[in-house]
């Protein structure tokens, strides 16, 4: 079910195509992407927001309502697929890296990985779906190697499987959203000035709440997710307006707010979430053995704000950066290149599912 994200080194025309759909707390979110000679292309892109209830706390609690924005963001961008890959939220997710015996086959590592979850599974394993990867031994005379052990809990993929078919769709990939992120990221660090060795990129993804993902050489070492983010600013926008919650989300997306929004919510908002992120990095550098990051990309659909990457930089003394993974891919006529350069940022972990097939 749950695989480690690697980039395409090898564009195979018989890899069949597969839809990424992110679901949040707010929005579905849909990317086709295929292959274009030696480029990418944005084969079709989407998005739906979803109705007030349908998602509480990254759970589907109205499944109707959930696929028919999923089914309304399928019809106006008709995929040429109904393949499609998913993930599961980080905090779903069990993982642990465990050293095996190198020698071991795939059956035989299977069954030692299952009584190994025994160990750091919290759940009866027939509740559980759990997938494995080999990672490469750290020493070549080693006979163990690293062994990443990934677990969730079924009723977690189940609900996305279930939306995603009364939506009309074939579930093929359950990934992880941190994973997913990985592997978009991948698409960035060649575009960062200086890119050498060893470099610390922190990612801030946010939407509805902020998760600081950071990575070490593209890979990922930390993840935790904050209760802060977009979701602050709508309540604040429905509460000073007198607007309802849809009414509050259309008008920050669109933009359409009175003369005074600026300064009496959008700054302080602005001053918030970068508050946030530096308490965030300042947990990061608490628990781990690092004191710095190198850069800062902000992702997510509440990045996109006017200024705070310049805002987040001043502060944080850190070169800070949009994120786009579409910088180098070729747009298909049926895409509007302006709507996908204003949603780019919250289209991370949707790019990091469509690239799913080549990994």
């Amino acid at each position: 079910m749950f695989r480690i994200p690697s980039l395409p080194l090898l564009f195979s025309p018989k890899k069949l195509p597969l839809i990424g759909i992110d679901i949040t707390n707010s929005a579905v979110k849909l990317l086709e992407i295929h292959p274009y000679g030696n480029k990418l292309q944005v084969a079709s892109y989407g998005v739906a927001p979803l109705e007030s209830g349908a998602m509480a706390d990254r759970r589907i609690k109205d499944y109707k309502s959930v696929a028919r924005s999923i089914k309304r963001v399928i019809e106006r961008t008709q995929p040429s697929t109904t393949r499609t890959a998913v993930a599961v939220p980080t905090a779903a997710v069990i993982t642990r890296t465990l050293s095996l015996p190198l020698e071991l086959n795939d059956d035989e590592m299977e069954a030692l990985i299952m009584i190994e979850a025994e160990q750091h599974v919290p759940y009866p394993l027939n509740e559980v779906a759990i997938d494995f990867q080999r990672q490469p031994p750290l020493n070549p005379n080693d006979e163990n190697q690293p062994v990443l052990l990934v677990a969730c809990r079924k009723e977690v993929t189940d609900q996305l499987d279930y939306v995603l078919e009364a939506a009309g769709l074939d579930p093929i990939v359950t990934d992880v959203e941190n994973f997913a992120m990985e592997r978009s990221l991948g698409l960035l660090l060649n575009k960062l000035p200086n890119n050498q060795e060893n470099q610390i990129v922190a990612v801030a993804d946010v939407g509805a709440t902020t998760t600081l993902n950071v990575f070490r050489d593209g890979e990922i070492i930390y993840s935790r997710e904050q209760m802060f983010g977009g979701k602050q600013l709508t309540d604040e926008i429905q509460r000073y307006y007198g607007l309802s919650r849809e009414e509050a989300g259309f008008a920050k997306k669109k933009g359409n707010l009175p003369a005074d929004y600026n300064l009496e919510l959008l700054q302080p908002f602005k001053i918030a979430l970068v508050q946030q992120v530096e308490r965030q990095l300042q947990l990061f550098y608490s628990s781990t053995s690092y004191h710095d990051i190198d850069f800062l990309i902000l992702a997510g659909g509440s990045s996109a704000i006017e200024n705070l990457p310049q805002m987040a930089q001043q502060q944080l003394g850190c070169p800070t950066y949009l994120a786009n993974p579409f910088i180098d891919m070729v747009l298909s006529d049926k895409v509007d290149a302006l709507a996908l350069a204003q949603d780019a940022p919250a289209m991370m972990i949707a790019c990091g599912l469509a690239m799913r097939v080549w990994s």
